[in-house]
């Protein structure tokens, strides 16, 4: 870790979901500058937030900011906090290279720990439709050809993986990776 601190990307999920839990990212970027990260910025409306943490590693930094979140806001969200470094392997590891072209068809699932091979063995017996889906590590890629909108698959894959996760279509993917490397520069 350089003097300068580590840069990191947070996920939110289950905020400003059909108009549900607003959380402005204004506020969200205020947010994170006050608890003294640096760096900040944050990409659409979901809840995505490239900083620069000077300690703590992910799951620490996890703890932090769900915590002092639910303070600030009153509920809770999920966050996934991972390195630039978890999200360029991410995209190294892309096993649908021939579908990144059209990112509103590629998702990734950033998952809160590796499912074990039951709970994926469960997931696959429900991939029934034109979704096909792999699992490397603590992420999900789905190759959603319909789109994420009309996959009954999608829809399936929380409760039935029971892994916590939240999921990214390949553009932000794509775009996160960019604002980590831009702010690691």
């Amino acid at each position: 870790m350089s003097a300068k601190g580590t840069i990191f990307v947070a996920l939110f999920s289950g905020i400003n979901v059909g108009g549900n839990r607003v959380v402005k990212m204004a506020e969200l970027k205020a947010f994170f500058e006050s608890l003294g990260f640096t760096d900040v910025a944050t990409y659409v409306q979901s809840g995505n937030v490239v900083f620069r943490a000077k300690k703590g590693d992910a799951a620490a930094l996890t703890e932090e900011l769900e915590a002092a979140f639910e303070k600030k806001w009153g509920f809770n969200s999920r966050i996934m906090v991972r390195d630039a470094g978890w999200f360029e392997r991410l995209v190294k590891d892309n096993p649908y290279p021939e579908v990144a072209g059209e990112p509103t068809k590629l998702h990734a699932y950033a998952l809160e720990r590796e499912p074990t091979a039951g709970e994926t063995k469960r997931l696959a017996d429900k991939c029934t439709g034109p979704e096909r889906f792999e699992i490397k590590g603590d992420v999900l890629y789905l190759h959603a050809p319909d789109g994420l909108g009309k996959s009954v698959f999608a829809n399936l894959i929380p409760r039935t993986l029971k892994v916590p996760g939240t999921a990214r279509n390949w553009r932000s993917v794509l775009a996160l990776l960019e604002m980590a490397g831009k702010a690691g520069g």
